[in-house]
């Protein structure tokens, strides 16, 4: 079974959602035929590198909404990520671009490593409070997973894997992803975000009888969705 996943580094419900397919993942008795596919997607293309501003107070900026309720609004989302185990801090985080991370995780699956990659590039972002668009900082990322740092801060200085981020942004658009995280079931069942681990392990059981029963798949269907799902589409992040 495959899942393809389309994720940005600095969106909140990726990681969450990320976290809930894993414990999806840890109930279902298939879970060593699962092969997770990390796909690129950024969220605004056109973010600079750094920012002056903190993340509450560009939140604040782009709706009009004042700084306190732009805090709170991060503070909930704080809150569903403990749940999980994860400790986001949002005071310290820094906003950026995120290509470059998004090259590097192509780079990294050579190595066999863009799945442990992926998961410290989101660490590094929401926990540690790293910048991901810093070079110096990715190549060191990358060597803690085990990939060559110097290549990495080669590739990085460079344009290459700029295509295979493009490819998987393209094929994000010719299915209809419009919102991360967003995941695919063996090119045939859809889920828009961070859904509970339930219905992550009601779609994984689904999938699997399909497969048992050679139930062929001919399209992407989006009918496991959710209106109101966890989503970040265009720089905003809905609860």
């Amino acid at each position: 079974m495959k899942i393809e996943i389309w994720s940005d580094f600095v969106c909140p419900f990726c990681y969450i959602g990320k976290r809930r397919l894993e414990v999806a993942l840890d109930k279902f008795e298939h879970k060593n035929e699962v092969e997770l596919v990390f796909r690129s997607f950024e969220l605004d293309p056109n973010a600079r590198k750094e920012y002056k501003e903190s993340i509450h107070e560009l939140i604040a900026n782009k709706y009009g909404i004042p700084v306190e309720q732009a805090k709170a609004s991060n503070d909930q989302l704080i809150l569903q990520a403990k749940a999980l185990g994860l400790d986001y801090n949002f005071d310290d985080l820094k906003p950026t671009n995120t290509f470059d991370a998004h090259r590097l995780v192509h780079f990294a699956k050579t190595y066999g490593k863009d799945k442990e990659l992926t998961e410290r590039l989101l660490k590094a972002y929401f926990v540690d409070s790293l910048n991901l668009s810093d070079h110096n900082v990715l190549s060191e990322l990358a060597s803690e997973v085990g990939v060559d740092g110097a290549k990495a801060l080669m590739v990085l200085e460079s344009d290459e894997y700029t295509s295979e981020v493009r490819l998987d942004e393209q094929t994000a658009s010719n299915i209809g992803v419009t919102g991360v995280p967003f995941f695919v079931f063996n090119n045939k069942y859809a889920v828009s975000g961070a859904q509970p681990p339930e219905l992550f392990l009601e779609v994984l059981e689904k999938v699997k009888s399909e497969e048992l029963s050679e139930t062929s798949a001919e399209s992407i269907t989006t009918d496991i969705d959710s209106a109101d799902s966890e989503t970040c589409s265009d720089g905003k992040c809905s609860i």
